[in-house]
């Protein structure tokens, strides 16, 4: 498996599974119906545990426009791979969202709600104020990418050969997890975390394509792109000039 097919199937499992869960909550009749913020916000760890478990091993697992921009702004990744990591995470967040609503197909179909079934897609602010809501899509991805910076490869040292290392797997996913979790928890009330451009822009392109009822809600959707990648490059020159 090359990066590139690593960074489409993360993202979708990604999406797939983040956006999954928000149609469980929000789409009329399904067995999560109203089940809540707790319920949404770790499956979307959960989700991104997923997500980093498969890319994880090949391609780092980004996942996330704004983690490779702010890489390759700190030095920690090159710029000539940028584009392809971006391409492949927006089609691997087109695939997931169109999985999701080929999974839950009947209850769009019922549901009234033009906003709960965009939700299910990408995310809208509670209150909307450009600038507010710009401010919460920086501060929540500026915390995801430094904290990012700061971890290390998970691994076991042996004793009796100290250069020996025995590599956690899946383990290396469990930090991201935790972070994205509090981030949502803490911070997600707002806008609704995007902190990520390919969880947000690809779902709404292919809402504007389905045949889902009500806006998608461009006007907005700048936020969820601008946001991110803005708060990724602060964290990468904050990380470089502490270190």
């Amino acid at each position: 498996m090359t990066p590139f097919i690593a960074e489409l199937i993360g993202t979708a499992l990604l999406i797939l599974l983040g956006n999954g869960v928000v149609a469980n909550v929000v789409l009329k009749d399904t067995k999560g119906n109203n089940s809540g913020w707790i319920v949404i916000t770790t499956a979307w760890a959960l989700a991104v545990f997923v997500g980093v478990t498969v890319a994880g091993p090949v391609s780092g697992a980004h996942l996330n426009p704004a983690v490779t921009i702010g890489l390759a702004t700190a030095g920690q990744f090159e710029w000539n791979l940028v584009p392809s990591y971006i391409a492949a995470q927006m089609i691997g967040g087109m695939i997931g969202a169109f999985l999701v609503w080929l999974f839950h197909k009947d209850h769009f179909a019922i549901t009234e709600d033009e906003g709960a079934k965009l939700a299910c897609f990408s995310t809208g602010p509670a209150i909307r104020k450009t600038s507010s809501n710009l401010i919460s899509e920086i501060i929540g991805t500026f915390v995801l990418v430094f904290t990012i910076f700061y971890f290390a490869n998970p691994s076991i040292s042996l004793q009796a050969d100290p250069a020996a290392k025995v590599g956690l797997g899946s383990v290396g996913a469990i930090p991201v997890t935790f972070v994205v979790w509090v981030i949502g928890l803490s911070l997600g009330g707002t806008t609704g975390y995007a902190i990520n451009p390919a969880r947000d822009l690809a779902p709404r392109i292919i809402h504007s394509i389905l045949p889902v009822k009500g806006s998608s809600d461009w006007g907005y959707a700048w936020i969820p792109v601008a946001g991110p990648v803005i708060g990724s490059v602060i964290a990468a020159l904050l990380y470089g000039i502490l270190t």
